[in-house]
């Protein structure tokens, strides 16, 4: 399996940024799929999932209401919609797969994701 992640670029605080991941190999439909960021001296953190259905989606806190995550399974792309951007979601956004997953359920575990893509680099200017 092998993501694709894209999208990435410099915005204005309030502004709104879309990033996609593309996959190819495996079974998309049947993996969940997270979005994470690592800003600068911080460790990675996951910012949501949604399960291989699409019918189940987390959010941490501090993203809850301005981000949204989806996947068109056709297309075999995961999408991050990223609106009311804030300086503090600057970081490199990573996209990973997990492919153990039941088919309705998202995942939390950052242990548990299996492939990872390399990386698009938003930057929120204030």
């Amino acid at each position: 399996v092998q993501l694709q992640a894209s999208g990435g670029g410099l915005v204005q605080a309030g502004g709104s940024q879309r990033l996609s991941c593309a996959a190819s190999g495996g079974t998309f439909g049947h993996m969940a799929l997270g979005w994470f960021r690592q800003a600068p001296g911080q460790e990675r953190e996951l910012v949501a999932s949604i399960s291989g259905s699409a019918t189940s989606t987390m959010y941490i806190d501090s993203v809850k209401g301005r981000f949204t995550i989806s996947r068109d399974n056709f297309k075999k792309t995961a999408y991050l919609q990223m609106n009311a951007l804030k300086p503090e979601d600057t970081a490199v956004y990573f996209c990973a797969a997990d492919l153990d997953s039941n088919w309705w359920s998202y995942q939390r575990d950052a242990h548990a994701y299996d492939y990872w893509g390399q990386g698009t680099l938003v930057t929120v200017s204030s």
